[in-house]
């Protein structure tokens, strides 16, 4: 995937005001329209036009996206860079007058997950005015897989974006003190009533919805309510068989390793994966640790050990 250089699409400045990008758009679709233009690539450049203007049109998309860096370059490999938008709050709607199934791999990369749909009511009660209800907003906040063991409450600082008084967005933070609950999967919502943005007149707040993300960590990998880690074993304890101890986010376990164990070979822990109703397994994943031979003694061990199986060929699969 490509990189793309939205600002330079656009033929704008990185600070450019909004509505300089507004009049910059403008005059570039009336240039490239394919109904009228002459240019020969015109259909294309329009079709990257649009996409350009979608995101910097967006404070949020905007501010998001400049949070990529300045450092990229057009036509540059790219792949997203690991929870690049965690914490970073974003409204609910979709993409506003424009047909982003046309839009590139690398939009679709930075927004094209679906994030829900506005939410807006509408109420005539009390006479006269009208109330709306405010947008629901949502957010990605990673958290430590153990407060998914335990549940936990936690300090968040998510980022919007607000325009400033000379036209351009600007990041604001806040805090938010959010209670983790025991089971929380990897890609679960919760939900904060009324966190979202305010409402019109009598309407009130919308929601804030923050997708779980796990942070990664050392030694766990984590599929879906199922946790693995690879735990490194002694030859003689893969060997000859061993108890030993195995950390898990809920604390150390006894782990019986089976005599005649090979690299690889995965133990299940049933039930000691993420808490639930029906929870998840915990998986271990064996890894041969090798002493190392790094004085006369441990080489002097190795010649031995070599030696009392002449006729080991670990390769002999292969043919080699």
């Amino acid at each position: 995937m490509e990189f793309k250089d939205y600002y330079e699409i656009m033929g704008v400045s990185r600070d450019a005001t909004q509505d300089e990008i507004k009049r910059a758009y403008r005059k570039l679709a009336r240039k490239y329209h394919p109904d009228v233009s002459k240019e020969p690539d015109a259909e294309q450049r329009f079709k990257e036009i649009g996409e350009a203007y979608e995101v910097l049109k967006d404070p949020e998309k905007r501010a998001a996206y400049d949070q990529l860096g300045a450092n990229w370059q057009a036509g540059q490999d790219f792949r997203p860079p690991p929870d690049w938008d965690q914490g970073f709050e974003f409204h609910g709607g979709g993409f506003t007058g424009a047909d982003a199934e046309q839009f590139s791999d690398f939009f679709e990369s930075l927004f094209g997950r679906a994030r829900g749909g506005r939410q807006y009511t509408y109420s005539t009660a009390g006479g006269g005015g009208f109330d709306l209800r405010g947008e629901d907003t949502y957010a990605k906040v990673l958290i430590d897989l153990e407060d998914a063991y335990q549940g936990a409450t936690r300090t968040l600082t998510l980022k919007h974006t607000e325009l400033g008084p000379d036209g351009r967005p600007q990041l604001r933070e806040r805090t938010l003190n959010v209670r983790i609950p025991k089971g929380v999967k990897e890609g679960q919502h919760i939900r904060l009533a009324r966190q979202g943005s305010p409402g019109i007149g009598k309407g009130e707040p919308g929601d804030l919805y923050l997708e779980v993300a796990f942070r990664p960590h050392p030694f766990y990998r984590v599929e879906g309510k199922d946790v693995y880690i690879e735990l490194p074993v002694a030859p003689w304890e893969a060997a000859l068989g061993a108890k030993v101890k195995v950390p898990t986010p809920a604390g150390a376990v006894d782990l019986k390793i089976p005599a005649g164990s090979k690299a690889g070979r995965k133990l299940r822990l049933k039930g000691r994966g993420i808490p639930a109703k029906q929870p998840g397994d915990f998986y271990v994943e064996l890894q041969i640790a090798l002493p190392p031979a790094d004085d006369a003694e441990a080489r002097t061990a190795y010649e031995r050990f070599r030696d009392a199986f002449p006729g080991f060929a670990p390769r002999a699969y292969l043919g080699v």
